[in-house]
């Protein structure tokens, strides 16, 4: 873990954990403990509750304050768990971010507001607003590819001299842009802030270059190999990641086959850790071709 000041956030594999729906799309409560228990039991490092994979930005604020305490609840500090609380308004996102700290939250995850596209100065007035409001660690959330906005190194760098913002889930993919932002913070002095993949494909090489961790779709369905993977890359043991994520890209491409979380839902009821693999609208379940390609690896 990370030990800048009293700070713990977790290195290694932290699940972009799903939420687990009955058939109407109310939460299925018992699901979501099931599977907050088998993460804990199989090695992940750290839980991310109502990320983007965990589909917030179809839950209410009610919703998903719930969902954060609940979450602390069940957890009980076994691992660190970590409220996603990004909103494409910045009054929203303080409000929830108030929910995760007051629900006893290790830090939150906030994406990069997405549709309003926001420039590089919007966005750090958007991010230090949430810092200034509310003091919990906070880690900023980059996905260019569902927010149609780009947080730029820059941006970022002037954002970690913040107390409260310890952190960054980079998912663009773009390992050049991470070894530069690693050297950077190094030569400003900020190498207790945490770097982690958001996009499992080059999670190993991320780690490689530096960074600290991956926080993971592939874990809902492959948490026990997901957690080994990163640990041995941390330790240096690239050659043994490798052997272990090289079955794991499989997934690492398919369970975006359609757009995340349907593919990894499907996964996890053919699996029995949930009961449907139902989701809110607009997304909806994978096409039944698609379902034969996820199929295919979990009889593999």
């Amino acid at each position: 873990m990370s030990t800048a000041g009293n700070l713990k956030l977790p290195l290694g594999s932290v699940v972009a954990i799903v939420t687990p729906m009955n058939e109407d799309g109310s939460i299925h409560w018992e699901d979501f403990e099931a599977l907050i228990e088998w993460h804990i039991a199989s090695g992940t490092n750290g839980i991310v509750v109502a990320g983007t994979t965990g589909e917030c930005a179809t839950f209410s604020i009610e919703e998903q304050s719930e969902l954060f305490k609940r979450a602390v609840k069940i957890i009980n500090k076994r691992v660190p768990m970590i409220a996603g609380t990004g909103a494409n308004c910045t009054a929203e996102a303080i409000e929830l971010t108030q929910a995760a700290a007051d629900a006893g939250a290790d830090a939150t995850l906030s994406v990069v507001p997405y549709y309003n596209k926001p420039s590089q100065e919007g966005m750090y007035r958007h991010f230090m607003a949430q810092a200034e409001a509310v003091n919990i660690p906070q880690i900023l959330y980059n996905v260019p590819g569902r927010t149609g906005c780009d947080l730029q190194n820059e941006t970022v760098l002037r954002l970690a001299t913040h107390k409260n913002i310890v952190g960054l889930k980079d998912a663009t993919g773009d390992l050049e842009r991470a070894f530069h932002l690693v050297y950077d913070l190094k030569e400003q002095n900020l190498e207790d802030f945490i770097l982690y993949s958001g996009e499992d494909m080059s999670s190993l090489a991320f780690i490689k270059l530096g960074g600290h961790g991956t926080i993971s779709v592939t874990a809902n369905v492959k948490p026990a190999e997901m957690s080994k993977m990163c640990a041995l890359a941390l330790e240096g043991q690239f050659d043994e990641a490798n052997a272990i994520d090289k079955p794991l890209r499989f997934w690492h491409k398919n369970l975006f086959i359609e757009s995340s979380p349907a593919p990894a839902k499907y996964a996890l009821a053919q699996m029995k850790k949930i009961a449907t693999a139902e989701l809110r609208l607009p997304l909806v379940r994978i096409s039944d071709g698609n379902a034969k390609v996820i199929d295919q690896g979990l009889n593999s």
